[in-house]
């Protein structure tokens, strides 16, 4: 027995040895991704950056972690990353100076850096990519000039609300809008530091329109600040009197602002995902690469923002289509591994039959006294059920079935989980389905299907219709002004939130509130 149980673990080992064999694969390069932040410019750049994957000749498998706007999180989470043995590190810093140890401790492991959008205070890094700050500050100050050129019967004043100073991008946005404002006597020119937040914008431009002078041009270093702004001068009634200008240019935040009055201009701001992808490849491939990699931004007027919006909708529907391929390509790469597998596991399995079929006539030889016994437990058992007596004790132990709770449809489970599941997110602003699959135990596509064949909807119409649903329940109940409900139910921005409402019920969300007061 005992050279039988040695035959087939030597059998095992072989086969286990063939399988690991078998997963030797290329190199695949582990990009690991620090991003300082959330929000749309910077979930564009994650989607591009996953979409690029299997872009190029070389696979990557790129990791992305959000610090948050928490400095401390971010160390943390680069020496987490340095750790795990990436093979490359991709960096946007919080603030430019607590990070650098960080980054010294991650070259320190002989791990390249990319410093994306902005940088640390320190020149060991590998390559920075990114667009020109400077440049864009200055495109937006040449901007503003003209725009106070249009104001007549006073001197026009400009006001720039600029970001946390303790930022690269800041700082070197702020050089370039002062730089285009040097030699304009005509105009006053303020500037007041604020952070990366919309709420602090309000309060400065609510300030400054309150105790002068009044700003004609206000520029903000970005769009969501731009929507604070915004907020200030509608409230204070003063929309159309004052112009309103920011940076990044997304189709759905600053383009979008553009088209619908709330702003005079913006600057895209690129992105380029794919970019970063290629650099990084290039880097790790020890193939010639340019330290410094400037990105081409350009600035959106009302006169070129509804072409720019068409192109950027089609560029991110694309890049969409290469995330759905590249999900795809993962599935048939594991199912080709799998085949691989099973076909090198029958060859050994066939060899382990052999094995197995001498054992198991030793084991029915042993185990036929076994059976016996059984058989007479088995008649022992008969006879108690048959008997009277004994059924009613055996209804008393196991239950009547009346007792069990009456069955549910699994899809009036599901609905109750999905509804559960989005009314638990709504208010996150970046739900992805990945994450209401993941509640549901579906994965993308299973939840598409599954959600498309019980409502007719997409789980991304389906979600913004509850929101909206929601948004004008809260209309109609509460005193919450129109910005904070668009904020809780999950909408980035309110112009964005009022854009949706309208189409969806046909009037924007202040004349549903109207009516309600009327």
């Amino acid at each position: 027995m005992k050279a039988i149980q040695q035959i087939f673990i030597t059998m095992f080992l072989l086969l286990a040895t063939m399988l690991v064999a078998c997963t030797e694969s290329s190199k695949v390069y582990r990009i690991g991704v620090s991003q300082c932040s959330e929000g749309q410019w910077r979930n564009k750049v994650n989607r591009e950056m996953q979409a690029a994957q299997h872009l190029y000749d070389t696979d990557v498998k790129v990791e992305i972690v959000q610090a948050h706007d928490d400095t401390q999180l971010q160390i943390r989470q680069i020496d987490s990353l340095s750790e795990s043995g990436i093979d490359l590190l991709v960096v946007a810093p919080s603030e430019a100076v607590p990070v650098a140890e960080a980054i010294k401790r991650t070259r320190q492991k002989g791990i390249p850096v990319i410093f994306f959008d902005r940088k640390a205070e320190t020149d060991d890094y590998t390559a920075f990519i990114g667009g020109n700050n400077v440049e864009a500050g200055q495109t937006m100050g040449n901007y503003a000039v003209l725009q106070a050129r249009q104001v007549t019967g006073h001197r026009p004043v400009v006001l720039e609300v600029t970001a946390d100073m303790n930022t690269s991008p800041a700082r070197e946005r702020h050089q370039g809008f002062a730089e285009a404002m040097k030699g304009h006597s005509e105009l006053d020119y303020i500037c007041v530091e604020g952070d990366w937040t919309s709420d602090k914008a309000c309060e400065i431009v609510a300030a400054q329109i309150a105790n002068g002078p009044f700003p004609d041009i206000v520029f903000c270093h970005n769009d969501g600040t731009a929507t604070g702004a915004y907020k200030a001068v509608v409230e204070a009634d003063c929309e159309g009197k004052v112009k309103i200008i920011g940076i990044d240019g997304l189709p759905q935040e600053g383009i979008e602002y553009v088209l619908l009055g709330h702003q005079v201009g913006t600057y895209v701001y690129p992105t380029h995902g794919e970019e970063i992808i290629l650099l990084a490849l290039r880097i790790l491939k020890h193939q010639p690469y340019e330290r410094e990699n400037t990105l081409q931004g350009m600035i959106v007027t009302p006169e070129n923002a509804e072409l720019i919006a068409l192109n950027s909708r089609e560029l991110i529907k694309q890049n969409d289509h290469m995330i759905t391929i590249h999900d795809k390509l993962e599935a048939f790469s594991g199912l080709y591994n799998s085949q691989r597998k099973l076909l090198v596991g029958s060859f050994v399995c066939i060899a382990l039959l052999l094995v197995a079929l001498i054992m198991a006539w030793r084991a029915f030889l042993q185990t036929r006294k076994t059976i016996r016994q059984r058989q007479v437990m088995n008649e022992e058992q008969t006879l108690f059920y048959t008997d009277a007596s004994n059924r009613q004790l055996r209804q008393i132990l196991v239950g009547q079935p009346d007792d069990l709770p009456p069955p549910r449809k699994q899809d009036v489970l599901f609905a109750e989980q999905l509804n559960e599941a989005i009314r638990k997110h709504m208010s996150n602003p970046n739900l992805k389905m990945d994450d209401l699959g993941d509640e549901v135990g579906l994965g993308r596509v299973q939840l598409y299907r599954k959600v498309k064949a019980l409502t007719g909807q997409t789980p991304v119409e389906l979600l913004r219709q509850m929101r909206l649903q929601r948004a004008y329940a809260l209309l109609t109940s509460t005193t919450k002004t129109v910005s904070e409900i668009a904020f809780e139910v999950g909408f980035n921005t309110p112009g964005y939130f009022s854009k949706c409402f309208k189409e969806q019920y046909g009037k924007l969300p202040m004349d549903l509130r109207s009516e309600m007061t009327d």
